[in-house]
């Protein structure tokens, strides 16, 4: 860490060159998945591909932002592996990807609404099946579009705190 803070970067330089090449990965696993799923299994896709990595810069934005918030509250790389299992295992299961969310307990389906995941699926789910765009899936992008904000905003603060 010593040898970053004497390295003449600011911390937005160096929030970027954390996140950039893992958006870069995130962008080319989205291609993959959506190629293998539209050339190999046949699986239509009903709506813009625009929307589908609109949405994609997004989540990532938000999943980027939760990463970096959780490695300036980390002290050591293990802690950070650890507190990622924790929240990424139950974002899963608790997305709807696994389980229909109405068929969660009320108090969960609640906890769901914090979850960046339960949004990118709908939209997923709406651009591939249903074909819908930006003017029906506009709720879960706004949604996305705030957590992401709050989340690189609050990981950038904490960092500048940290470094201080």
């Amino acid at each position: 860490m010593e040898q970053i803070i004497v390295t003449p970067i600011t911390s937005i330089e160096f929030i970027l060159g954390k996140t950039v090449p893992f958006a870069l990965i995130g962008f080319a696993d989205v291609l993959l998945i959506t190629t293998i799923g539209v050339g190999w299994f046949d699986v239509p896709i009903r709506g813009s591909l625009l929307v589908l990595f609109g949405a994609t810069a997004l989540y990532l934005l938000t999943t980027l932002g939760v990463g970096l918030l959780i490695s300036t509250v980390s002290q050591t790389q293990q802690q950070a592996m650890m507190s990622s299992f924790f929240f990424y295992f139950p974002a899963v299961l608790l997305s709807g990807f696994m389980f229909p969310i109405a068929n969660m307990p009320a108090a969960v389906q609640w906890l769901t609404y914090l979850n960046p995941l339960r949004y990118f699926l709908v939209i997923v789910r709406g651009v591939f099946l249903k074909g819908v765009g930006p003017d029906i899936l506009w709720p879960q992008m706004l949604s996305l579009a705030v957590m992401g904000t709050a989340t690189l905003w609050l990981a950038s603060r904490r960092f500048r705190k940290t470094l201080a």
